[in-house]
């Protein structure tokens, strides 16, 4: 992403008032070597003023332990080869089985459009495919 693009992301999020770093935990959740839109999104996140917590490959117990473990605001999951409804509904039980319900998730990579409705339902309040905006990413987390 553009230089310009991460200046402007910083400014819009520096105006939503908040007082502590948001704290965002980026992950992915199935072994899958399309990582680098990710890498891009943890660098951006984290040139926009956000505290970024990086894992790779967990399972979705794990990746709520980590949230907790970690104070995560955020959890950004990359899917790119399938699994994401599982991931959706595993990382969803687990957050509830814990009386977690200020986590946001959100998720990025290759979401087939007709799974979107599922996930929101669930819980997921934003889904960012390829060539998605840092901003779009910015608003859904400070949202």
């Amino acid at each position: 992403m553009a230089e310009g693009t991460t200046n402007q992301a910083k400014e819009e999020y520096g105006r939503s008032g908040q007082d502590r770093k948001i704290r965002v935990l980026l992950t992915k959740s199935r072994m899958d070597a399309h990582d680098r839109g990710i890498r891009d999104v943890a660098k951006e996140l984290s040139n926009a003023g956000m505290e970024v917590v990086f894992t790779r490959y967990a399972l979705p117990e794990e990746i709520v332990k980590t949230a907790i473990q970690e104070g995560s605001d955020v959890i950004g999951v990359s899917c790119s080869t399938g699994g994401h409804l599982y991931v959706t509904e595993r990382i969803q039980d687990c957050l509830e089985k814990e009386g977690i319900k200020e986590i946001k998730v959100i998720f990025g990579g290759i979401i087939p459009d007709v799974d979107v409705p599922k996930m929101k339902e669930r819980g997921v309040v934003g889904i960012f495919g390829p060539g998605s905006s840092v901003q779009e990413i910015i608003r859904a987390i400070t949202e």
